[in-house]
Parts: structure tokens; sequence; C-alpha cells
């Protein structure tokens, strides 16, 4: 598996991000696929996206300071992808972070290297996205 990172200030209160943001808007803000359904299964949110001919489906927890998201079975892109993006207070705005781990389960050296690699790109659309919408 390999470990990406992206952080952005926000100049929002994390109150007012929080607000606006959900499973599906985070979806929507990676840019890669499209929410198309979203439903609530006890403490998880399970959002079905769909694009690029996939369709497939992310389950989503509410933390304390964010959200914990992972791909559901082996119908997405990867092998395996969890991330947590966390919203904390930071000089009359936000800190917003995206942390994932993510493996395309090849045999082949460089896969996960690639998969980190387009994993940092939807991370940097996301945070460019929230920033954005503020």
């Amino acid at each position: 598996m390999r470990e990406v990172e992206v952080e952005r200030f926000v100049g929002a209160t994390p109150a007012a991000l929080r607000r606006r943001l959900s499973p599906a808007t985070l979806v929507e803000y990676e840019g890669s696929f499209a929410a198309r359904a979203a439903a609530e299964e006890g403490a998880e949110t399970v959002v079905t996206v769909a694009g690029g001919g996939l369709e497939f489906d992310l389950r989503f927890v509410e933390t304390d300071d964010g959200w914990r998201y992972s791909q559901d079975g082996d119908r997405g892109p990867f092998d395996a992808m969890e991330t947590a993006v966390s919203v904390s207070a930071a000089d009359e705005g936000s800190r917003v972070r995206a942390v994932s781990r993510v493996s395309l389960g090849l045999p082949v050296p460089l896969s996960d290297r690639v998969a980190g690699w387009k994993r940092r790109g939807e991370l940097g659309r996301l945070l460019d996205n929230v920033a954005a919408d503020a």
C-alpha cells in the first residue's frame, strides 16, 4: 500500500465546512466518479459511485473531525483504498487534510506508486474544490 497526503488552508470555519460537506459531495469534489446514490447502513453511509465504466460502493463513517471512507469490495479501480478527511481550526479558517492508503494489488513493483500518484491527484482536486466552494 502507498500512503499519500494533501493539505490546504480554507478560509471558512470548520463548522461551515462540515455543513457543506457530505459523503456525496466529497466524491463529487474528487472528480473521478459521480455519486449515484447514498444509503444509511447503521453508522455508515454507503455511496454508490460510477464513472469510467465502473460502478462500486464507498463506505463512509463520520468522525469527530471529518470522515473516513474506503472502497467496498473489488469492483472499484483499486485493490484497496481507504481515506481520511479531517477539518481543523486554523488562522480564522480551517486546515483540511486528506490522507489515503491505496493499492492496486498487482505484482508489478511500481503499481502502488502509480496508484498513489493517481490518488494524490484526486485528493488535490478534492481540496481545491472544497476551497473554491468555501
